[in-house]
This record gives structure tokens, sequence and C-alpha cells, in this order.
């Protein structure tokens, strides 16, 4: 960020930095400590940028549709003014509104959830045991002992990579 930004609405020195996408189009306001504090930037319970950002006229109000939530009573001025939806109903309703939004800012609309990175090599790992640990069952129960060993060695393995300090006997 430059050190030269000003507040958007007093022209201090900005140290509040906010960025939303609205319209396919990305919308910066910079603000000083007072007007952040003021607006209600620092308090996360009650902090709207689209709120803020309506106050400032940067929020382009373009001839949409009139829609109404059938659940929740919501309405599209409502929706702009707050920026929050109603209910679970109001993804279905708005999705004319939200959509392009979404597909700009993620991959894709659909929310798949994240895993983080440890616990997917962790359930890879335990899938790759549970593969070993099957083909050793099927080993030994051929009489097949050295591929039934390597098999053994390989789970052993697996098992010290994923917990180094066990001790395994």
């Amino acid at each position: 960020m430059s050190k030269n930004l000003k507040c958007s609405h007093c022209n201090k020195p900005a140290t509040v930095h906010l960025t939303q996408i609205v319209n396919n189009k990305i919308i910066k306001v910079d603000l000083c400590e007072a007007c952040a504090q003021a607006k209600g930037v620092t308090d996360p319970e009650g902090f709207s940028l689209a709120d803020l950002l309506n106050k400032t006229n940067l929020v382009p109000e373009k001839g949409d549709t009139h829609l109404e939530c059938a659940e929740c009573g919501l309405t599209t001025a409502d929706f702009r003014r707050t920026g929050r939806l109603g209910c679970a109903a109001c993804y279905h309703t708005f999705a004319p509104l939200v959509r392009p939004v979404l597909e700009d800012m993620h991959a894709g609309v659909e929310h798949k959830g994240k895993v983080p990175e440890i616990a997917l090599t962790r359930r890879h790992s335990q899938a790759e045991i549970e593969t070993l640990e099957n083909a050793l069952q099927r080993a030994i129960a051929e009489e097949a002992y050295e591929d039934a060993a390597k098999f053994r060695d390989q789970i052993q393995a697996l098992k010290n990579a994923a917990d180094p300090e066990a001790v395994h006997s």
C-alpha cells in the first residue's frame, strides 16, 4: 500500500484500506483511524462494508428487478443496504446478484469447504496403510511371507512417518 493514500472522507492519511467487489468491479475505500472508527469498521459485529460504500456513493444503483425473499421478506434494497442475506432461501432468491460476484471472487460458486493440508496428508496415509494392511492379510493367508514382510515394513514406515515419536514394535 502506498504511504500517501488519503482518507476517502477527510483527506487525512489513510491507515485502513478496504476492498470489495461490487457489480464485477473492484472498489477500494481508504480511511483514517478516526473515520474507520466512526463508520464502525473497527467493530466486526456492527460493520457493513456495503453500508459504508453506499454512504460514500460508491455502490452504483443499477436498475435491478425488485427481488424479495419468500422466506424472510428481504428485498433487493435491503440486501444492497446491508450487504447481508437474511436466510438460506436468500441465496436462491438473490442468485442473480450474488452469483457474478462469487464467480469473480472464487473458483466456482458451490461451497466445498476446506481441508487443511496436514489432514489431507493424514487421510492419504491412512488410506495407504489400510490398503497395505489388506495386502498383508492376503499375503499371510496365501503364505507369501516375503511379500507379507515387505507390506509389514511399508506399514511400519508409514506409521513412523505419521508419528515419529511413537514407539512401534
